[in-house]
């Protein structure tokens, strides 16, 4: 995992505190587990661009401008934790070729799934997208900030898409700074989408997504929800061929712009990350202040409705003002087949964003009030299993599985037990014992799942599967997890390997059958297991790490070549890690930072019966060859701004041609 074009000359950081590893013992499992990951997956990246992308970057693959996005939305993230300069080049020209091949000035390919979709470097009207799918095409550019913050593209992008959602681009007039709001749940580059700046056709496409759930369903008996959103009540029912007649056609578009997209959601709030992102970089107040500003609002409007985050709020920042006061029913809210879990992604992202901008951990009440509410709305199952609503609507609370929505797709869903990915981000932004108790609630009446089971789950998991072992684990019930979840993503990464070597289609026949390639990066257990951390939400969320690292001799991001960490022990008070260098014969240096974005504090260290008293972001760790240090580490929590910059930066990134 060597850099061998980046200098091995060491960072000189005076009063960087070092200790040393003597350990000398045979590696442990998850140790050799760890490193041969990483290996499996370095060697993966290339062979993938290889094989599914032209000479520059540009992938065969055409589909919607997020999912190209996604493809490498991982990769500079897995050079930030330590992979081949390689990887975050390959990731670097795959975001830029795609970002300049679906530009609308552009006249760039011809395919049946092919249309231009970015306006000034970002989505355009062509392709307005709700925070949902906007923030998972956000995911790779968030994290080249963890992997470079000099870029001084990214730092202008960063701005530039920030002023487009904050009201500082005339071009763009996304929010509404007077109400707190964004004037519709689909914002883009060019403003807000309407039935006046899009084609007939395409209003309809959306309308009808957003409804029905897609292209109509022959013989599909539709009623008063919607797949997305819905009319109700201003519109009891919905016919299936809606847009047959040019009358009701228009009709339903002019009742659509005016129930669905005029005002805002909270799904909206997955914009707070964007804004956070700009901060990282720049340390303007303005950034945080928006994030501030914007989560609050939503904040005040949930206190406005008896603790229940109403899911629309019209233009006059009047809840349910579209939809005749009912709180209810709007675009990813209470009641779509997906119920609440997409809209508490975002919850969770703003509730991070506002804690990790200002340390203050009272705005995780955001995302906890509302856990809070479904519990408080719970039935139990015949067997005992607690079961949490899934949705709101009509008839009050629902709680059949959300993909068994008998309302939209005909089947008859079943009873499911609450999903672990929100509680696990709360609980590991706070670290109290309230939060646990929440989740050991949950546990305590699972009757459906081994909670020390490490499922096979791909990286696009919003269920949080892997957050129950992982809760196991450091609830001391689970030992072998860390060797269960590398080898359950090892084996992943294999199959990803094995189908890419496998490719045996020309790029002529590749273009025609248009298959999505399959990613060669996995992330989400060495975000847990080296991180201390659960995985980033993968529809726009920032990293979230106990501690991250940095090679000293290479001046990079990311363990030196040969060494592995393991975060064995999480505390309010710390953690602790196990770190092995797996080299026979060569020392390696390393910084230990505190948080993803060296927000946290050490403020004690304790390793081989030493103590050292410290306040300091940052300390270093030389190992020799074959070596391995346990570390206590005692911290204090959102002590600090959080930034981009590296430890070696002294709090100012180093941008070219910038001030």
């Amino acid at each position: 995992m060597t850099d061998m074009n980046i200098s091995s000359n060491p960072i000189k950081m005076p009063g960087l505190i070092k200790i040393i590893a003597k350990d000398v013992s045979p590696p442990p499992q998850w140790a050799l587990l760890e490193h041969k990951l990483m290996k499996l997956m370095e060697n993966s990246v290339p062979r993938m661009v290889d094989k599914y992308a032209e000479n520059g970057g540009a992938f065969y693959f055409a589909d919607d401008l997020d999912d190209l996005y996604e493809l490498t939305y991982n990769w500079s993230l897995f050079y930030a934790m330590g992979a081949d300069k390689q990887v975050f080049n390959l990731a670097l020209q795959q975001w830029n070729a795609t970002t300049r091949f679906f530009s609308d000035d552009i006249v760039s390919r011809k395919h049946s799934r092919f249309r231009p979709q970015i306006h000034n470097e970002y989505y355009n009207l062509a392709t307005p997208a709700e925070w949902h799918h906007k923030g998972e095409g956000n995911m790779a550019f968030y994290h080249f900030g963890l992997a470079d913050p000099s870029i001084s593209e990214n730092v202008r992008r960063s701005k530039r898409y920030a002023a487009m959602y904050m009201g500082d681009d005339p071009e763009a007039p996304n929010y509404d700074n007077k109400h707190k709001i964004f004037r519709c749940p689909l914002q883009t580059s060019q403003g807000p989408i309407n039935n006046n700046n899009v084609t007939v056709e395409r209003a309809v496409e959306m309308a009808n997504t957003v409804l029905l759930g897609g292209a109509p369903r022959v013989g599909l008996k539709n009623t008063y929800y919607g797949a997305r959103g819905t009319l109700f009540p201003i519109l009891k029912d919905l016919e299936i061929d809606w847009f047959k007649t040019p009358q009701r056609r228009d009709q339903i578009l002019n009742m659509f712009q005016d129930i669905v997209f005029t005002g805002d959601v909270p799904n909206s709030l997955g914009s707070t990350a964007l804004m956070t992102n700009a901060y990282l970089y720049t340390g303007e107040d303005k950034y945080r202040r928006w994030v501030l500003d914007y989560t609050e609002a939503w904040i005040n409007r949930m206190q406005r409705n008896n603790g229940i985050m109403p899911d629309n709020v019209g233009p006059n920042n009047q809840i349910g003002e579209k939809h005749e006061g009912q709180w209810w029913g709007g675009l990813f809210g209470w009641n779509s087949f997906l119920g609440h879990y997409i809209m508490f992604t975002s919850l969770t992202i703003a509730a991070e964003c506002a804690l990790l901008l200002t340390g203050d951990f009272g705005y995780l009440d955001l995302l906890r009030s509302q856990i809070k509410v479904l519990l408080e709305n719970a039935i139990t199952r015949s067997d005992g299993q607690l079961v949490l609503p899934t949705r709101y609507g009509l008839n009050g609370w629902e709680y059949e599985d959300l993909y068994g929505n008998a309302t939209i797709y005909g089947k008859k869903g079943k009873l499911l037990p609450f999903r672990m990915h929100e509680l696990a981000h709360l609980y590991h932004a706070s670290m109290s014992s309230e939060d646990y108790n929440l989740i050991a609630r949950i546990r305590e009446t699972d009757k459906d799942r081994d909670w020390n089971h490490v499922p096979m789950v791909n990286e696009k998991n919003y269920g949080g599967d892997t957050e129950l072992a992982r809760f196991q684990y450091y609830d001391g019930k689970n030992p072998d997890w860390p060797e269960k979840i590398l080898s359950a993503e090892y084996e992943q990464a294999e199959a990803s390997f094995n189908s890419i070597l496998n490719e045996t289609r020309d790029p002529k026949t590749l273009i025609a059958d248009n298959p999505q390639p399959p990613n060669a990066v996995f992330t989400k257990g060495l975000t847990q297991v080296t991180m201390g951390s659960p995985q980033s939400l993968y529809t726009g969320g920032l990293l979230r790490a106990t501690v991250r690292y940095f090679d000293l001799d290479h001046s990079r991001p990311g363990l030196p070549s040969d060494v592995v960490v393991l975060v064995d022990k999480l505390s309010a008070e710390g953690a602790s890690i196990h770190v092995v260098n797996l080299h026979a014969s060569e020392v390696r240096n390393m910084i230990v930072q505190a948080g993803a974005f060296a927000e946290h504090e050490f403020v004690k260290l304790e390793y081989d019966g030493q103590t050292i008293p410290m306040k300091s972001k940052y300390f270093s760790i030389q190992l020799p060859p074959a070596t391995s240090i346990q570390v206590n580490m005692v911290m204090r929590r959102f002590a600090y701004q959080p930034t981009y910059a590296f430890p070696w930066h002294n709090g100012k990134i180093p941008v070219p041609y910038q001030e």
